[in-house]
């Protein structure tokens, strides 16, 4: 298993598999109010087997190039994720996402993660267009697009359900030439 630094503060983006559920669960628990607002993540994973059967697909989609999940660990602890929630190598392109528990907002650990995976899917896998599909009423989320240089390309008026509400989702995205020139110039 690899750990990728995200900087001087001690936190890792490691690959979170089906043999970290317990810890996953756990990390869900803490955070499932919080990550919850916006996604159905923490819905998803209530008990060991549904941890260990979300984490499972995840193996799966990496197996099959279609998808991979990174958890983010500060001091040995998992307090979030980024992923790619799809992945097609052949179309060039991908979604990336994120979750974080809300002890760990406000240090930058999104932007760096998903930072080393965009770099890795640009650079590694020649992904041509990069997404991120967000929730419009997660500022938060919306913000972190705009930091990362993303696009706004549009909005899907009620496309989500999600805690019995349709929310609108906005989609932004970036080319990999975008990418490229933003990472020269220092961002």
């Amino acid at each position: 298993m690899f750990a990728i630094s995200l900087g001087d503060d001690g936190a890792e983006l490691r690959p979170l598999e089906p043999h970290h559920s317990e810890e996953y669960l756990a990390h869900m628990e803490r955070g499932r109010e919080y990550i919850g607002r916006f996604i159905g993540l923490a819905d998803m994973c209530t008990d060991l087997p549904s941890s260990r059967a979300f984490l499972q697909s995840y193996a799966d989609k990496a197996a099959a190039d279609s998808g991979r999940l990174y958890g983010i660990w500060t001091d040995g602890t998992l307090v979030g994720g980024v992923l790619f929630r799809t992945f097609d190598a052949a179309a060039g392109t991908c979604e990336v996402g994120c979750w974080l528990e809300e002890t760990a907002v406000g240090r930058g650990l999104v932007t760096r993660a998903i930072r080393v995976i965009v770099d890795w899917a640009v650079e590694e896998r020649g992904i041509h267009r990069v997404e991120w599909w967000a929730s419009a009423g997660n500022t938060a989320s919306t913000k972190l697009a705009e930091r990362l240089g993303l696009v706004r390309d549009g909005v899907l008026r009620e496309f989500h359900l999600h805690g019995g509400v349709r929310h609108d989702t906005e989609i932004w995205s970036v080319l990999a030439p975008e990418w490229r020139a933003q990472r020269a110039g220092g961002r």
